[in-house]
């Protein structure tokens, strides 16, 4: 096993730049698997969805978020008011104020590459730099796997326009492809850590939207679910599990 090289005064020193940047670009495959193909997908449905081409590359630029993306296709196929966009906005992207809690921003000094940093702060993104150890965290390293995972999903997205524009015929249910995602990601949540109750509460959210609200029911489900998981920490510190409600 090679042995890590030391400062001058004994420290452990840390690895040149380019290997730092060659490390982030080597962290960002895995996320990549899962990124390219998702920027497919967006690709064809901005071409099936009659868009021009060349909003899936200008998505992918102004809004660096897969899932609110491909939720932005067709709300602008269906010229949806822009207050329901702005309310989609704020609500698909609500989660990252709390990414921001524990993502190594600090790492990063320049304020220009902390800037983009924030903007580039996805879910992969997140993912992989929590499962680092604190000490092979870099600002090198950080941004080659956040530029990197960039890079693939906005190269999805030209394959996929190339692609949908040289089809003779749209396919059919691509459409479905955010709603297959979520559906994905709920069970793999859900198998790994078996929370019944995170379940409920979601189950609960989206019957109340129905009934109440059922033309904005994606809206309302959300918002009610957040208010849900409020209450249930809430609850959990009252009563002493605090600890479990963060787990879950």
């Amino acid at each position: 096993m090679q042995q890590p090289v030391l400062d001058p005064l004994g420290a452990a020193a840390s690895p040149p730049r380019r290997e730092r940047i060659a490390a982030g670009i080597g962290d960002s495959f895995s996320a990549g698997l899962g990124i390219f193909p998702l920027g497919i997908a967006l690709g064809l449905l901005v071409v099936q969805a009659g868009l021009p081409w060349w909003l899936a590359p200008a998505l992918s630029l102004a809004a660096f978020a897969g899932s609110l993306e491909l939720l932005l296709v067709g709300m602008v196929s269906a010229a949806a008011p822009l207050a329901a966009v702005a309310l989609t906005v704020f609500v698909v992207n609500f989660r990252h104020v709390f990414y921001a809690f524990s993502f190594p921003l600090h790492l990063v000094r320049n304020r220009l590459a902390r800037a983009y940093s924030v903007y580039a702060m996805i879910d992969e993104a997140y993912a992989v730099s929590a499962s680092l150890p604190a000490a092979e965290r870099s600002a090198a390293r950080l941004l080659a796997m956040q530029i990197a995972s960039q890079v693939y999903w906005v190269g999805g997205g030209l394959v996929g326009v190339t692609v949908g524009v040289a089809l003779p015929a749209p396919i059919e249910g691509l459409e479905f492809a955010l709603c297959a995602l979520f559906t994905v990601l709920a069970l793999d949540a859900f198998t790994s850590r078996r929370e019944i109750t995170s379940v409920l509460l979601a189950g609960a959210s989206a019957a109340i939207a129905l009934v109440l609200a059922p033309g904005a029911a994606l809206f309302v489900a959300l918002l009610v679910f957040v208010a849900l998981l409020f209450v249930r920490y809430g609850v959990a510190v009252r009563f002493g599990t605090c600890r479990e409600a963060v787990d879950a």
